[in-house]
């Protein structure tokens, strides 16, 4: 339920997350990305407790470019280092930078949609025309003319990714402010005094989560691919950081002799994205009202 100045009722709130959550439990392919994800998340929270690893110092040449076997289960690479230790560790890195990156790039770009929708005039003119203006471009090329000019390393890899990733926000939450900021529930609360940003927090942003969720599940598994791809050109971590498109590019020059180098922290990306996708499909499915709610 929703009273005069459009606040949910906690209950109805509560009884609508918890339906949300049975329908997506209904949803195979969700429960499948879902537990694609769930799986990474844990295997890469326990890695430091079950093997502890320093890359720093993780060498052994005289076991270097060994096939898979039972005792290196993806193989070594070309200075002897475990390829399965360091691909379990590489969703560590990829991971924890794609999700900041999205967080960091969904509060910015939710903060900024808040203040052009309500602000209206040339501030939304003009943070409309920079959104443009960074949607002209293809996110990945962005992100390398960023890190370019900033230096190659994570952390300018990781500010790159979230800037590409800001209008996507902006666009969602203005659309929906836009078409709120003149419903009487909204009008109730200023009439009622209610302060801008709790018009924003409160009546407005509660309006935004379903789309914004959405995007967030998608933004993730692309994130992934754009760290991987910057670290391939090495534009994103370096060595010895064990990160997934990083060891790709250190096993292509090798794939003749070595495929394995590539293949598993390939196949490690092609799994964390999927499943990401798939969730982020499952979740659209559930809250858009246009496909049913099926």
């Amino acid at each position: 339920m929703i009273d005069a100045v459009g606040q949910r009722d906690p209950g109805a709130r509560f009884g609508r997350a918890r339906d949300t959550i049975r329908r997506l439990g209904r949803h195979r392919t969700g429960v499948l990305g879902f537990t694609i994800i769930v799986f990474f998340v844990v295997v890469s929270l326990i890695a430091p407790i079950v093997h502890p690893y320093d890359p720093t110092r993780d060498r052994d040449l005289v076991h270097r470019l060994q096939p898979p076997s039972a005792q290196h289960w993806f193989g070594t690479d070309e200075l002897g280092r475990d390829v399965f230790i360091r691909v379990w560790y590489g969703g560590r890195v990829s991971l924890r930078v794609a999700v900041t990156a999205v967080v960091a790039a969904a509060i910015v770009g939710t903060a900024l949609g808040l203040v052009a929708g309500l602000s209206g005039g040339w501030t939304d003119t003009l943070l409309v025309w920079l959104a443009d203006i960074l949607l002209a471009f293809p996110g990945i090329l962005l992100a390398i003319a960023i890190v370019s000019t900033l230096g190659a390393n994570l952390t300018n890899a990781l500010l790159a990714i979230s800037i590409t990733h800001v209008p996507r926000y902006f666009r969602i939450v203005r659309s929906v402010v836009l078409s709120l900021r003149e419903s009487e529930f909204v009008q109730s609360a200023r009439a009622l005094g209610s302060s801008p940003l709790r018009v924003a927090l409160v009546h407005v942003l509660p309006n935004s989560l379903s789309p914004l969720i959405v995007q967030f599940t998608l933004s993730i598994g692309v994130a992934v691919l754009e760290i991987a791809s910057l670290g391939f050109l090495g534009l994103g971590a370096q060595p010895p950081t064990p990160e997934w498109g990083l060891m790709i590019k250190a096993g292509y020059r090798q794939f003749l002799n070595a495929p394995w180098l590539s293949i598993f922290p390939g196949f490690a990306i092609y799994l964390s994205v999927l499943g990401f996708n798939l969730l982020g499909d499952a979740v659209r499915d559930i809250l858009d009202p246009r496909l049913g709610g099926r």
